[in-house]
């Protein structure tokens, strides 16, 4: 995965609070995400809401001053993108964002821009307060998207993927498909309160998991609105396959093999890894959001 040592990254597109506490607000948290994984777990093991670190009210700490550098400050070029991870999470947002502004141009629409916010510990949404234990997720009611960079060292430790900058692209380009969700009203059928198999969560999951795909697909052609060229020059068999690996490492059959020693397919809300790979290679393979109707 490379991108092109001499494009500018938009910095403007991702809000780096790391070091910091934000105040939390009294809302409901929303959104089918993968960062939910921390709730599958919840539910497996009877842990409350607040002990994963969401809140439906209440304030998070007090805001302190940020000890890690902003990326505003050390994320200018596509080099930095290829030397240091958080400048890579950037020109992955600006490349995912440059597509679907893309093809909602195409379609005749119009793209909303949605921020990613980089935190460490704990960050106040519009879906409330929560804390790393979350993972990555989209809060609907502010649009933006949450991720702690932690993540992916646990997702290589914890949920036995194999890592690799590809992967942690695949996570943000999910995230966004969440966005897309929400701005096109199929994010809210994931809201019904129903799981397993069947359910619109899984649905939901397994179609934003086919839109990081399509995604994929289109990275290495999609223009930067400013260069003309695009952003993300190369995309490697093997960084597909690390995509691949890491749809199915937060599968919920691995999850709950991992973590409860069996299988619940009635407690499902992502769906299966198999599930989540053949979704992902769907998206990947035809480069159609048309091919990702999850619900037929």
């Amino acid at each position: 995965m490379q991108f092109d040592d001499d494009a500018d990254l938009d910095t403007s597109e991702v809000r780096d609070v790391r070091g910091s506490r934000i105040p939390g607000g009294r809302a409901t948290v929303g959104g089918g995400v993968i960062g939910l994984i921390a709730l599958v777990l919840g539910v497996l093991f009877g842990v409350g809401p607040d002990q994963l670190g969401l809140s439906s009210g209440g304030d998070a700490p007090a805001a302190s001053s940020s000890s890690a550098a902003q990326v505003n400050q050390s994320c200018r070029k596509g080099s930095d993108a290829n030397a240091r991870q958080d400048c890579r999470i950037v020109a992955v947002v600006n490349s995912v964002q440059d597509y679907w502004r893309s093809e909602y141009r195409r379609r005749g629409g119009t793209y909303g821009t949605a921020t990613t916010v980089m935190f460490t510990e704990r960050v106040g949404t519009a879906c409330g307060s929560a804390t790393s234990a979350v993972g990555p997720f989209y809060c609907p009611g502010d649009r933006r998207v949450y991720l702690d960079l932690g993540f992916f060292e646990e997702l290589r430790t914890r949920f036995g993927a194999t890592g690799g900058p590809f992967a942690q692209a695949y996570v943000v380009a999910h995230e966004y498909g969440h966005h897309v969700q929400n701005m096109m009203g199929t994010l809210a059928r994931a809201q019904d309160g129903r799981t397993g198999a069947d359910s619109d969560a899984v649905r939901v999951e397994l179609q934003a998991d086919c839109y990081a795909g399509v995604w994929a697909r289109h990275a290495t052609t999609a223009p930067d609105e400013k260069t003309g060229r695009p952003l993300l020059t190369r995309i490697t068999d093997e960084d597909i396959r690390d995509g691949l690996d890491a749809a199915a490492a937060v599968g919920d059959d691995r999850i709950q093999e991992r973590f409860q020693g069996r299988v619940t397919p009635e407690s499902w809300t992502h769906g299966s890894a198999a599930q989540r790979q053949r979704w992902f290679h769907e998206g990947y393979r035809t480069g159609d959001m048309a091919r990702c109707d999850t619900f037929r």
